[in-house]
């Protein structure tokens, strides 16, 4: 099922396609994705603008927050921006849920560079909003 998921999210998500992300990982409450910083990325300062760092975070903590089955959204998020990425920089986002509630939960995703320094931190919240996502079918194996 969860192989199944991917593909139908990764087919329907045009912006991973043009911002080059990757969806490495995605397991219960976990995501794991990564992006390469390009050219058109870089701002007046010579660093990756920090909308390009959000955006990978988000996507990151939206995979881990639906890796549940439940149709989930965000209520509400921040970002640190803890050191520069530039271009050419390999950044990985790891998304961890820390606390999930009947309907709310807490995510945090920690993105770091090709060499292990942490670039950016992100806390998500979301909040569960409707029932499966998919449906599982009898005799089906994913």
């Amino acid at each position: 099922m969860r192989a199944r998921l991917r593909k139908q999210w990764q087919l329907s998500c045009g912006r991973m396609i043009t911002l080059n992300m990757k969806l490495l990982k995605v397991a219960d409450g976990v995501a794991e994705m990564e992006m390469l910083v390009q050219p058109n990325m870089i701002n007046g300062h010579d660093v990756c603008h920090g909308g390009y760092l959000f955006t990978l975070a988000d996507s990151a903590f939206a995979y881990a927050c639906n890796s549940r089955n439940r149709v989930t959204v965000a209520s509400g998020a921040r970002i640190d921006f803890i050191r520069p990425a530039k271009l050419g920089d390999r950044l990985l986002a790891r998304a961890q849920l820390l606390h999930q509630g009947k309907r709310s939960g807490v995510y945090d995703v920690t993105v770091s560079n090709q060499s292990g320094e942490q670039v950016a931190q992100f806390r998500g919240n979301s909040s569960i909003i409707g029932g499966e996502i998919t449906t599982l079918e009898v005799g089906r194996k994913d």
